[in-house]
């Protein structure tokens, strides 16, 4: 597991002196008609992050994974990120994927790897699992990773 918490540093240091290389101007351009602009995907990360803030803890205290699901869409048009200061996004990003990394870092190697029959990781993951399959933390873990490094890779 220290691998993935490795990533995670590595991916929010890089990715946060990249990010802060943008504009707060061309960060707010969307590339086509009905796409998120820059400010717009990293606010749809900063939801994930505080989405699933939520879960790792709960996932630690409880028997199964059946977590709430979001509006993606509907969150990042309420909260009207394109209109945020680019850099008050990308740190409040940063800040909450590190405490993410704590929390990470800190779970207990069994939490991880235990086998949940219960789960909803076919609704709220991004690759998902069916639900006739069990699943760990540790997936969704890495799941989360996977879906953040697929956001940024869509900004230029």
């Amino acid at each position: 597991m220290q691998d993935l918490v490795d990533d995670l540093r590595s991916t929010l240091a890089s990715e946060s002196i990249r990010l802060l290389t943008i504009t707060d101007e061309a960060a707010a351009v969307r590339p086509s008609a009905g796409k998120w602009s820059p400010k717009e995907v990293i606010g749809h990360l900063i939801d994930s992050a505080s989405n699933n803030h939520g879960r790792f803890v709960r996932a630690q205290i409880t028997d199964d994974m059946v977590f709430p699901g979001y509006d993606q869409d509907a969150w990042v048009r309420i909260q009207r990120y394109n209109a945020r200061p680019w850099m008050d996004l990308v740190n409040l990003w940063r800040s909450l994927n590190s405490h993410l990394v704590s929390i990470v870092e800190e779970m207990d190697p069994e939490m991880l790897s235990r086998q949940r029959t219960q789960h909803n990781l076919d609704q709220v993951a991004w690759r998902t699992i069916p639900r006739s399959q069990p699943a760990t933390l540790e997936y969704f873990v890495r799941d989360y990773l996977a879906h953040m490094k697929h956001h940024l890779a869509q900004i230029p």
